[in-house]
């Protein structure tokens, strides 16, 4: 059975919830990903944080990317998925939560990973992708 870990995107880093949304886009851009995770004082997830993010919650409203801070656009309960965890179950979570960009966790809790779109793409059927893309963008 495939698992998480053999379809995540390895190495996945995290960003700290007082770090500038500034510094978030320059990592961003440095590990050419379109999201981070967010993690709190305790290296606890707290959220994720997309690119979109930073433009519509922080540059569109006037407010300043060099003071903003990460963990002021960390929203909702943060979702993840265990490094083991079956591929079915991935798709489960990312369809019922109508999300794009998954955490992987260890036993130990650590980041491990992230699961995208575009990890799908590479390692499931089609048939299963047509199912996640009706899924997750359909209008609710």
């Amino acid at each position: 059975m495939t698992k998480a870990a053999d379809i995540m995107h390895p190495g996945a880093q995290w960003i700290s919830a007082t770090e500038t949304l500034d510094r978030a886009a320059q990592l961003m851009r440095e590990l050419d990903v379109g999201a981070l995770p967010i993690a709190d004082e305790n290296e606890r997830l707290c959220g994720i944080l997309t690119d979109r993010d930073i433009v519509v919650g922080c540059v569109a409203v006037g407010k300043d990317p060099s003071r903003a801070r990460a963990g002021d656009l960390a929203k909702g309960t943060p979702r993840w998925i265990p490094a083991d965890a079956d591929v079915s179950d991935v798709l489960r979570e990312m369809e019922q939560h109508k999300i794009r960009r998954l955490p992987v966790i260890d036993k130990d809790k650590r980041l491990v990973g992230m699961i995208s779109e575009a990890d799908l793409a590479h390692h499931l059927s089609d048939d299963q992708i047509a199912e996640f893309v009706e899924k997750v963008y359909a209008q609710s």
